[in-house]
């Protein structure tokens, strides 16, 4: 029986715990303890689960796991691991808390205490989220394999080392954000043209997820594609003349990069 624990019972963190319930489900016979700092929180997780769970103070839901997803606020992080470094034996902690270093973790936690640092995304709400994570001295082979079956349960995940965790936040951490605001503006370019605000809005949206799609499942450079639907003399090139007079392809750059800095700034605080 695998035996999973989630402090922190928000919405990344029940996204990622119902996520493996359901990749589990049949699979393996799966115990999860929950704690929050609101009982609300865990009840309605507690209701939405279809597995065996238990609650209790952070203590008490560690030391019935395993594996013990950290799913609370990065300045709660510190407090809360050097309550759970007074615990008896080894586990696997898998943070999600964003700026908090694997040293920091491990030096809270204790050093023989196996420690993942991971970065999902918003989208893991809805199933189709993308994470990357690091794994800490002590954590085996073993250990990261799990880690892909939880994060993955929820979306595409990748193993990447520490220092570039910073580079995931700027993408894909806060890449929802830069898409959600060209959603908006393609939205409004289609009512400035005449169509109504709820149909503009479903395209937009429908043809970044089409073309998101294409680019996954065909595996074909996104320059390739663009290709494809680029006749001369068509509209695809007459907008497309448009976006690179007004800069969108430097402003996307400028926009990652500007992001990794400040997750940068803020890990070194």
């Amino acid at each position: 029986m695998l035996k999973l624990g989630l402090i922190g019972c928000g919405k990344m963190g029940g996204a990622l715990l119902q996520g493996v319930c359901s990749a589990l489900d049949g699979k393996q016979d799966l115990h999860v303890a929950l704690c929050d700092a609101v009982p609300a929180a865990v009840k309605s997780l507690r209701e939405a689960l279809p597995v065996q769970t238990s609650t209790g103070t952070p203590a008490q839901a560690a030391a019935d796991s395993d594996v013990i997803l950290l799913a609370v606020k990065p300045q709660d992080m510190q407090a809360l691991c050097q309550t759970l470094s007074q615990l008896s034996g080894q586990r696997l902690y898998l943070s999600i808390a964003a700026g908090i270093s694997l040293a920091d973790l491990q030096s809270w936690l204790g050093t023989s205490q196996r420690v993942i640092r991971a970065m999902p995304n918003t989208p893991a709400l809805v199933g189709t989220g993308a994470a990357a994570f690091a794994r800490g001295t002590t954590t085996t082979d073993a250990d990261a394999d799990l880690a892909r079956t939880i994060l993955g349960s929820v979306g595409t995940v990748d193993e990447v080392p520490e220092k570039l965790l910073d580079a995931v936040t700027g993408l894909s951490g806060s890449g929802p954000a830069y898409i959600y605001t060209v959603i908006e503006a393609l939205a409004d370019a289609g009512v400035l043209k005449g169509l109504p605000r709820a149909t503009a809005l479903r395209l937009a949206a429908q043809t970044v997820l089409g073309a998101a799609k294409m680019v996954l499942d065909t595996g074909k450079h996104p320059a390739a594609l663009r290709d494809e639907v680029t006749s001369p003399g068509g509209t695809t090139i007459a907008g497309l003349a448009q976006l690179e007079a007004h800069g969108l392809r430097h402003a996307l750059i400028q926009a990652v990069s500007t992001a990794t800095d400040r997750s940068r700034e803020l890990g070194q605080r």
